[in-house]
């Protein structure tokens, strides 16, 4: 079985060059907390038990793409200091299993050889419109906003600098990512980011 715990550890853009980042596809997704600290809740007995900051995690995972069309999610799972999961990018009508995954890895975008993996150019910073980086974007920021409010420290950071994807290229694969975050809890104790005492 493929370790997919090195996907947690990076905070510089991981983005493949090239790939646009818009097109239909399946992604394996992880998000850290600032620092890592366990904001979320505890594993207790290989279960996670959110605390308030964690449902406010979990409800804005299921918002944020009940608010995009263009976004289905599948396997995911808030732990301590992180959430992993996998986020389907392509029209409503799609069926995940055919047409968002491409055997073949990927396709360079064809376009402007200024643009980076976001697929837009250096003149228009940020992410494209109904991509991965725009979903997860928005739930970074309203996730930020909802805990801290909720904590009174405005500005605060509650998430590391980036994220880390992995495209998905075939059903097996899916298969294997799905299982792994459904018994990420139950590995916790063994988890090298498992910072508690």
């Amino acid at each position: 079985m493929k370790d997919y715990r090195r996907y947690r550890t990076h905070t510089r853009s991981r983005r493949l060059q090239g790939y646009d980042y818009a097109r239909a596809g399946v992604y394996f997704v992880t998000l850290c907390t600032h620092e890592r600290i366990c904001l979320f809740g505890r594993v207790v007995d290989g279960e996670m038990r959110l605390n308030a900051a964690g449902r406010i995690a979990a409800e804005e995972w299921v918002r944020s793409a009940e608010i995009r069309t263009e976004v289905r999610l599948d396997a995911w799972v808030v732990m301590p200091n992180h959430v992993h999961g996998l986020v389907v990018i392509g029209p409503p009508d799609a069926d995940p299993g055919v047409d968002c995954i491409d055997p073949h890895g990927y396709r360079m975008d064809g376009g402007d050889q200024e643009a980076g993996a976001s697929g837009r150019s250096s003149l228009h910073p940020g992410p494209s419109p109904k991509s991965l980086g725009s979903f997860i974007a928005g739930y970074k920021s309203a996730v930020t906003k909802r805990i801290n409010r909720m904590r009174g420290t405005p500005g605060a950071p509650v998430w590391q600098r980036n994220y880390h994807d992995h495209i998905v290229r075939n059903e097996r694969a899916w298969r294997a990512l799905r299982r792994y975050v459904a018994g990420n809890p139950a590995r916790w104790d063994a988890d090298e980011d498992n910072l508690e005492p």
